[in-house]
């Protein structure tokens, strides 16, 4: 352990032994060539369902290839994502999925990719924060109609502010993604009209 330390320090490959320590901290699934899913921290085999717990409890894992090593973790949240779509109530419509198929291949697909990732972020941290001020409310002793009531009415406006920040931080990272490429375009094509970066 402490040979990798060292090598950590003084290899060029210092990032990838930084990775690799990190990843010593996760929970490691491996899969096997029949499609099961091994559990090295409790030496059992999972299924779907049980990674998908894991996610649920915001549980950091990795999924390895058995045999190559390779990681497989993007894959295994997709068969989830898949399955979920499929069996319950689907959160993407085919409209959207269209959209999102439309941007693979295309010079936006990083930026786009960045731009729904920090929305998701933002979505769930509003999300937190009303659970944060409702969660008094769970306690049965604390429980009364009264205090619903006063519940209930201060959520519109909070709801509300929350929502502008939102959408308000939304177009702020769509307008930096617009200057981005403008910025980009200017560079590939100097003089040329049309690359302009847009007005806040």
């Amino acid at each position: 352990m402490a040979a990798t330390r060292r090598i950590a320090k003084s290899s060029p490959d210092a990032a990838g032994a930084e990775g690799v320590r990190e990843e010593a901290d996760m929970r490691v699934l491996k899969k096997y060539p029949n499609r099961r899913l091994y559990d090295t921290q409790t030496s059992s085999y999972i299924t779907l369902a049980d990674v998908k717990e894991m996610v649920m409890g915001g549980e950091a894992f990795v999924v390895r290839d058995a045999k190559s090593g390779e990681d497989l973790t993007r894959s295994i949240l997709l068969q989830i994502i898949l399955e979920e779509e499929t069996g319950g109530v689907p959160i993407f419509s085919t409209q959207m999925l269209s959209q999102i198929i439309r941007f693979y291949g295309h010079a936006m697909q990083g930026m786009m990719g960045s731009y729904l990732e920090k929305n998701l972020q933002t979505f769930t941290d509003i999300q937190a924060r009303i659970a944060e001020q409702s969660k008094g409310l769970y306690d049965p002793k604390a429980m009364n109609p009264e205090l619903w009531a006063q519940f209930l009415q201060g959520q519109a406006p909070v709801v509300q502010g929350l929502m502008g920040n939102y959408l308000e931080q939304s177009k702020s990272m769509f307008l930096q993604m617009q200057e981005q490429m403008a910025k980009q375009a200017e560079t590939l094509f100097p003089g040329m009209a049309g690359f302009t970066a847009p007005k806040r």
